[in-house]
């Protein structure tokens, strides 16, 4: 059990080179994959950038520690509250807690540390935007039990993996609220498609095991859904877009982003495991075209 991964894991690299214990918590935070911290991150960079932060370079690179660190956080919480379900679906079977190869106990320390680092970043940021911060730990926290309660956990997790455009506008600015609204129903919608695409991989294990997800519950509509979720998230963006600024040349930055997401509904086989997550990855890359939407657009006549 030790030599293996999680199928979709990105084992190259360090990770893959670390003695057995390191590289299960590095596994444990999901170091081996990092485009859930890219997809944490970028909502950051969404925030701030719109908010006209051209050039909060540090800032920025503050975003990205604290989304690194508190994805992986969120991941080693995620699999100690989940081990029971997560030895009963393949892809998650192996992962280090599950398997036995990592103690609850050594789970809740390397949680510990990771949320040290996460403090200091908070740190680093303006009284108001701290307290938007700390507001997203209740979220967090009941993210893990949604799959057992709801057939819309990817809802929850899009108000969690959004909440970090409020914090880059706070980092900021506290005015426009309803720019940031426009921008964080936006981000929201944007995760639910995503994340439905992504658990098209476990249809039948969280079938068998009881779990509910999106994916599960659009069943044969799923292509059709996640259009939906995605056209959605484009409406909320030109609206805060033309909110920040009404200007029609504006609204082409999002173009580009656009673009990327009709591939992504246009070429998804919902029957192909790896036709999924190569689609879920490239949201790394959707992710940039909204930022550079967002700098666009924020810091136009800078």
């Amino acid at each position: 059990m030790s030599d293996q991964i999680v199928p979709d894991s990105e084992h190259r690299g360090l990770v893959g080179r670390l003695p057995q214990f390191p590289r299960d918590l590095a596994q444990l935070a999901r170091f081996d994959r990092p485009i859930g911290w890219w997809l944490l991150f970028w909502p950051c960079t969404f925030g701030l950038l719109l908010a006209g932060g051209e050039g909060e370079w540090q800032l920025l690179l503050w975003f990205l520690l604290g989304a690194i660190a508190m994805r992986g956080a969120g991941c080693v919480y995620n699999d100690i509250v989940d081990a029971d379900l997560d030895r009963q679906v393949a892809r998650t079977a192996v992962r280090p807690v599950a398997s036995g190869r990592v103690s609850k106990r050594a789970a809740w320390t390397w949680l510990l540390a990771l949320c040290c680092v996460g403090l200091v970043v908070l740190l680093q940021l303006r009284w108001e935007a701290q307290l938007v911060a700390l507001g997203s730990l209740a979220l967090v926290a009941a993210y893990p039990f949604m799959k057992r309660i709801t057939w819309w956990p990817q809802a929850w997790l899009g108000l969690v993996f959004s909440w970090g455009a409020l914090v880059g506008w706070f980092a900021l600015r506290s005015d426009h609220l309803d720019v940031l609204a426009a921008l964080y129903a936006g981000c929201a919608l944007w995760v639910v498609g995503y994340d439905t695409i992504y658990a098209l991989q476990d249809r039948e294990d969280d079938a068998l095991v009881g779990i509910r997800s999106s994916a599960l519950a659009l069943g044969r509509r799923v292509t059709g859904g996640v259009a939906l979720f995605y056209l959605g998230a484009l409406a909320c963006w030109a609206l805060a877009f033309w909110w920040l600024r009404e200007d029609v040349l504006g609204l082409l930055a999002l173009a580009p982003i656009a673009g990327h997401l009709f591939w992504q509904v246009a070429t998804l086989d919902t029957a192909d495991g790896q036709s999924a997550l190569d689609r879920f990855r490239s949201n790394r890359f959707a992710g940039l075209l909204l930022a550079l939407a967002c700098w666009v657009v924020g810091n136009a006549g800078v």
